[in-house]
């Protein structure tokens, strides 16, 4: 039987070491709720095909260990045929529905890349000519000279891509060490202001 080819998935990237935040980032409580499961609910909510977490504990492990978000999209676009995917890190614990729409729409609308200003992380990802060719070429040729993989960054300097703006900069915080987890913490439970 034939895979079933995917219109638009969500990845969770969820492979990293977790070295400077000392435990595993998915599994740090949100709310009564795991950053894994947040993070799948996310995605399910802004209308994926599938939600595959990427890591080697997880849905897809990576080819080459080790080698970053790259090499986790990468191992995901190997594994699970797709038209393209909303990649979010694990790491952002006030990202929104409402925000990783936008960046869906805006993926969708333009046929490329779209990413926010400033933020590679998360990315809308077509998998098409130009994402195979990088990967066909960077990869291995990275691993071989480097030991590890190529970044975000040098992959959209090979894929057309756009940034937007994104309107709520908070959705974009990130959380690599503990202390800031607890800040973050402070502002999940802090009642939303109407102007």
């Amino acid at each position: 039987m034939a895979a079933v080819n995917h219109g638009c998935i969500g990845i969770v990237l969820a492979g990293g070491l977790s070295s400077r935040m000392g435990s595993d980032k998915a599994q740090l409580m949100r709310d009564n709720k795991s950053m894994l499961d947040f993070s799948t609910q996310l995605l399910n909510e802004v209308g994926v095909d599938r939600v595959v977490v990427s890591g080697n504990n997880y849905h897809v492990p990576d080819i080459f260990p080790q080698q970053g978000p790259v090499g986790g999209i990468y191992s995901v676009f190997n594994q699970v045929p797709c038209q393209a995917a909303l990649i979010i890190p694990i790491d952002l614990p006030l990202m929104d529905t409402e925000t990783l729409t936008s960046l869906k729409q805006a993926g969708q609308v333009l046929s490329k890349a779209v990413h926010f200003d400033d933020h590679s992380l998360p990315l809308y990802l077509p998998n098409n000519a130009f994402t195979e060719l990088f990967f066909e070429q960077k990869i291995q040729v990275h691993l071989n000279s480097t030991g590890k993989g190529p970044s975000i960054k040098a992959m959209l300097k090979q894929v057309p891509h756009q940034t937007i703006k994104c309107r709520k900069a908070s959705a974009l915080t990130n959380t690599n060490t503990p202390n800031q987890w607890q800040q973050v913490q402070s502002q999940i439970f802090m009642p939303t202001r109407s102007n």
